[in-house]
C-alpha cells in the first residue's frame, strides 16, 4: 500500500488509520530508533520532519499489530524481529490520520532494506507513469536527532518509548 506521504495530492483523511513499528536498540547505553524516509520525487529534497516509523494504512476491523508487522516487511523488505512489542498507543498526524505504534527491540542493517514500490504520474500532468520506492532509505538515529527528523506528530512516540520501563525495552 503506498505510503501516505508518497502522494502529496491526496486530500487529508481524518478517518485513515495506520499502524507501525518503532524499532529500537541500545548502543553504548544510548537508545537509537530506526526511521524511514519516504520515497518519490516530492520527498527527495526534504529531510526535517518527513522521516517516519515504518507504517502503513489498515482497513477497519483489521488487527492493527498484524498490519504494523505487514507494513514493516513491505517497507523494509524483511520481517520485523521476533519479540514482544510494547504498545505505544496512537498519535494523530496533521492530516488527521491516526497512527497506532508498537515499540520493538531489534537490529537491522539499513543498507540492506528493499522497499515495495508505488506508481504515480511524474512529472505531474505529463502522462508518464513512473515507479518509485515507498521508502528510499532507513537510518538509525539517537533520540535527539530522531526528534529533528521525524514527522512532528510522531515525536510523541519517541517520548513514550523513553518512558517505558527498561524491562519492557528488552
Amino acid at each position: 500500500m503506498p505510503h501516505a506521504l508518497s502522494d502529496p495530492v491526496t486530500k487529508p483523511n481524518s478517518s485513515a488509520r495506520s499502524a507501525g513499528i518503532l524499532l529500537y536498540r541500545q548502543t553504548g547505553g544510548a537508545l537509537e530508533v530506526l526511521l524511514v524516509h519516504p520515497g518519490g520525487p516530492f520527498w527527495a529534497r526534504r529531510d526535517a520532519g518527513v522521516w517516519s516509523i515504518p507504517k502503513g494504512e489498515h482497513e477497519p476491523g483489521e488487527d492493527p499489530l498484524s498490519a504494523a508487522r505487514r507494513e514493516f516487511e513491505e517497507e523494509l523488505g524483511t520481517a520485523p524481529p521476533s519479540g514482544e512489542p510494547a504498545d505505544l498507543g496512537e498519535v494523530r498526524q496533521k492530516s488527521g490520520k491516526l497512527v497506532h505504534a508498537w515499540a520493538l527491540a531489534g537490529d537491522l542493517d539499513p543498507a540492506k532494506i528493499h522497499s515495495n514500490n508505488f506508481t504515480i504520474q511524474w512529472p505531474p500532468r505529463s502522462g508518464r507513469m513512473r515507479e518509485f520506492p515507498e521508502v528510499d532509505r532507513a537510518q538509525w538515529f539517537g533520540l535527539e536527532q530522531a526528534r529533528e527528523r521525524i514527522n512532528p506528530a510522531q515525536a510523541e512516540l519517541l517520548d513514550r518509548l523513553q518512558r517505558l520501563d527498561p524491562a519492557q525495552r528488552r
